[in-house]
């Protein structure tokens, strides 16, 4: 497991010392692979669980692991096509900075130390930052200011909630560490009040990371201007480690007898991320922009899935997959289309169905995928989570999620049709800008895995989603 971890900070040092532009992006193919292979061995046989170990391959982890390797290879491939028609832009610090993000996020699903947990949270924000900046503009400067700024902010706060779980259980019979286990053994023991003030901080200072509303300020300006590969490694990839993050503070919670409480606040900020979500959709004409408000509404879904328990709960770790993957599709392919046309106005941009025969209707396919339409995978998750708060008697709670998603998938529909539909004849052209394999191949195969996450769910992967709700008191 440390070497999971390890070898891409090793590679990311590499490529920061590589002269050559030009095969540098070979360096971040070779760290997706190695990544890919040790997850894939540690899934074949995954190493006994050790008293006291700070890093364990949970269900957690392996759901969450298993989203990024797949997610983070499609990208790394999708770079190679992306990085050589950027040769305007010197990718030394893009493609150290992308490794180090895989690293920090192996490290938080792997974490069972939550001060561990917390500096790794930590690197995932100082390694992003200067990857948003890419283009090198005012506005991706100010993007990145305030990825860097208000991430910073949830961090402390998450800092500060730490503390006050180790002050839970300082007390006699309480546990002297941080690591989850003894967190959990100690139980009843921990003081109340604290376990309370942590959970706040934490679901805070985290659900700042996740982009739960009203903590999501950053993610527009983020999501807009950063490359496509980042926006879909942060929507995909990193938001759902900051939800595995607040998940196993949850774990805390519910052993400390505190689990109504924690329980009323992710449906609060569930709900109120779909709900936000739903307002700022309808009549967005930047469809990045779109897609961020899209992750704030998945955000939210999966707050509202842990929240209701059962099979609402497994449900939530079966979306953290189909959404990761779904969010890469529209990442990608959305990147492809704002450099055919130079734009990611819905005034300027249409037609891209025409001018990309690939990269638009994966567009489509992925707006049809997230807004949970079937086949795809993510129709059953979400099917899971509503069916889940009508069985639990939240009638109201199962509306309003029904109510938020149809007004998001008519908002969505009006800017994703209007970028694909039309005649791009009189739209701006980027010459040397259309579909090849390498841009648009990794957005097709993700489509093509969330398309057989909904056809066919494997029973392998049905007992995984059940065994990481286990934890938290769920499962199908």
């Amino acid at each position: 497991m440390v070497l999971l971890i390890a070898a891409p900070l090793a590679l990311a040092l590499v490529a920061l010392a590589m002269p050559s532009a030009r095969r540098r992006p070979l360096v971040l193919l070779a760290g997706a692979l190695a990544h890919a292979a040790g997850v894939l061995a540690l899934l074949a046989a995954p190493p006994p669980a050790r008293e006291g170990a700070w890093l364990a391959f949970d269900p957690l982890a392996r759901v969450t692991l298993l989203t990024a390797t797949a997610l983070f290879l499609a990208s790394a491939v999708y770079a190679q096509g992306y990085l050589a028609r950027r040769a305007d832009r010197d990718n030394r610090v893009f493609v150290g900075g992308l490794l180090v993000l895989l690293s920090a996020m192996t490290t938080v699903a792997l974490s069972h130390h939550l001060g561990l947990t917390w500096v790794a949270m930590e690197a995932s924000t100082l390694s992003t930052a200067p990857l948003i900046y890419f283009n090198q503009n005012a506005r991706s400067l100010e993007a990145a200011w305030k990825y860097l700024l208000i991430g910073s902010l949830g961090i402390a706060l998450a800092l500060l909630g730490t503390f006050f779980l180790a002050l839970a259980g300082a007390g006699p019979g309480g546990p002297k560490s941080l690591l989850v286990e003894d967190l959990l053994a100690a139980g009843g023991a921990l003081s109340r009040p604290w376990v309370r003030a942590a959970f706040v901080f934490l679901l805070v200072g985290y659900g700042t990371k996740m982009g739960l509303a009203p903590l999501h300020s950053w993610k527009p300006d983020a999501y807009g201007e950063a490359p496509g590969i980042l926006g879909a490694l942060l929507a995909g990839g990193l938001t759902n480690f900051a939800f595995v993050s607040v998940v196993r503070v949850f774990q805390v919670t519910l052993a400390a007898g505190e689990g109504a409480f924690a329980r009323d606040a992710l449906m609060a900020l569930g709900l109120l991320s779909i709900g936000l979500a739903a307002v700022f959709v309808v009549g967005q004409r930047d469809f990045k922009r779109m897609l961020a408000y899209s992750s704030v509404e998945h955000m939210g879904i999966l707050a509202i899935g842990v929240s209701l328990g059962g099979a609402a709960t497994a449900g939530a770790f079966f979306h953290t997959m189909n959404n990761g993957l779904t969010k890469g599709v529209l990442f990608l392919s959305a990147g492809n289309i704002h450099r055919a046309f130079g734009s990611k106005s819905t005034d300027e941009v249409h037609g891209a169905g025409r001018r990309l025969p690939l990269s638009g209707p994966l567009f489509l396919a992925g707006f049809l995928a997230i807004t949970g339409s079937p086949p795809f995978g993510p129709f059953f998750s979400e099917f899971a989570i509503v069916n889940g708060a009508f069985g639990a008697g939240r009638y109201w709670v199962g509306g309003l999620f029904l109510a938020f998603l149809a007004v998001i998938f008519v908002g969505m529909a009006a800017t994703v049709l209007d970028v694909v539909q039309g005649d791009p004849s009189d739209a701006p052209r980027v010459p040397g800008t259309g579909d090849s394999w390498l841009t648009a191949g990794p957005p097709l195969a993700l489509m093509l895995v969330v398309l057989a996450l909904g056809v066919f769910l494997p029973a392998g992967l049905k007992d995984l989603f059940g065994a990481a709700a286990a934890l938290v008191g769920g499962g199908w």
